[in-house]
């Protein structure tokens, strides 16, 4: 079992071994200052020290190479484990039950080790007298800030079981927004790969039959034919380490997007980019007045459920808009105007935030907010999809039919050649 923690304010990557209070070996890196700070941040964290070493650039590199491959670097439930262990819990304590015999129970029936073990592991916490919510926060990799904050608003207020029940919907929504953004890309990924695959096949396979046919003849070659053999042999020779430098360097992408600066300008761009830019945009308008909502339904007051949204929003540039509202509205300013001014989220968001704010009803207004940047997202979604299947079917199409007219003029060229 492995977890990753990151932090970003040390100038220094640290690799570490350590054990877990359920006895597991985790390791992973951190960025610190020193060991000792390491150190620290894990003990508070309820880890044993094992082992803590500097890491090298090119431990990062081949870790970030062997994500790639699919061996992952932590270990943690998946988005729908988590929306179905929360509606489960949910259910049974709306329905009566205490929080340690639902715990019982579920841990009973649990589907799957990971599952049974984060689940017993929890009611182990909560016997020892820890609230749901701190024992929640023990496990950052499975239970996000958002989680753990409504979790504890819902203790707080003596409705735990309502608050489950608004947070499983909220889970539901975003795995349902997530795997509409998945699928729709599927296709298109597919027909890539396809392409790509029929494409190098003809290179490397169907072409290097021709060749000794067109050498034999010694006939004078077409330019284009000429082009696509050099092609074929290139991509014969040197495939193989083209698809490394292919990893590697996508490796290096993202170790490079790691860096603070580095992950803003990216988001930056992206959200200027057109169709990719608006879709960006509405999702992340969806998640954060979804998000908004739910907490402050739950009773999280405005600014606490602002620092929580700030870590919901996957896009640097919206996180970052998302600071400076929190720091605007703890000064007493007004939280649409401060969102309208950096020109990110969408128009629409804004004015029904203000709508909200004027008429003292941001919670629910939010969550129709969020309703309609849902609904557009998905919109956004199919346009796309209606302009990039076809671009990729006709570049593909022009490719493959290039490849064929070569071959099929080198074999006019042979024939005029006998007669």
């Amino acid at each position: 079992m492995t977890s990753t923690l990151a932090d970003t304010t040390g100038p220094e990557v640290w690799r570490y071994q350590a054990v877990n209070a359920e006895g597991h070996v985790v390791h992973g890196e951190m960025t610190a200052s020193s060991e000792t700070q390491v150190t620290s941040r894990l003990r508070r964290q309820n880890l044993m020290v094992m082992k803590i070493a500097p890491a090298t650039r090119g431990g990062a590199l081949a870790g970030e190479i062997l994500s790639l491959l699919g061996r992952k670097k932590d270990l943690r439930l998946k988005s729908g484990e988590v929306a179905d262990f929360t509606r489960k819990l949910a259910t049974m304590l709306t329905a009566g039950l205490d929080l340690d015999r639902a715990l019982r129970f579920l841990g009973e029936t649990a589907v799957g080790p990971r599952n049974g073990r984060v689940i017993g592991s929890l009611r182990d916490r909560v016997r020892d007298g820890e609230s749901f919510a701190d024992a929640l926060e023990t496990m950052p990799a499975i239970f996000s800030k958002l989680y753990v904050g409504l979790v504890r608003a819902g203790e707080a207020g003596g409705a735990l079981g309502d608050a489950l029940l608004r947070l499983s919907d909220l889970l539901e929504r975003e795995r349902k927004l997530k795997a509409t953004v998945q699928s729709a890309m599927i296709y298109p990924v597919v027909l890539i790969v396809a392409s790509v695959f029929s494409i190098a096949l003809l290179l490397t396979h169907v072409l290097p039959q021709f060749v000794p046919l067109f050498e034999e003849n010694g006939a004078s070659l077409p330019l284009a034919t000429k082009i696509v053999i050099v092609a074929g042999d290139f991509l014969t020779a040197w495939g193989m380490l083209l698809l490394v430098a292919g990893l590697v360097l996508v490796a290096c992408v993202r170790i490079a997007l790691r860096k603070p600066a580095v992950r803003l300008a990216t988001d930056r761009f992206l959200l200027r980019v057109p169709v990719i830019g608006t879709l960006l945009s509405e999702i992340m308008a969806a998640q954060f007045t979804r998000t908004l909502g739910t907490l402050m339904r739950n009773g999280v007051p405005l600014v606490g459920a602002l620092r929580i949204t700030e870590g919901v929003i996957s896009n640097s540039a919206g996180a970052t808009c998302l600071s400076e509202a929190t720091r605007d509205v703890r000064e007493g300013r007004s939280l649409a105007f401060s969102l309208e001014r950096t020109k990110i989220f969408p128009e629409t968001m804004t004015h029904f935030l203000k709508v909200g704010e004027e008429t003292a009803q941001l919670a629910p207004i939010a969550l129709r907010s969020a309703d309609i940047h849902e609904e557009a997202s998905r919109v956004t979604i199919q346009r796309l999809l209606a302009i990039l299947v076809p671009a990729i079917t006709i570049i593909m199409g022009v490719l493959v039919a290039g490849i064929v007219s070569a071959l099929l003029l080198a074999m006019l060229s042979l024939n005029d050649l006998a007669h």
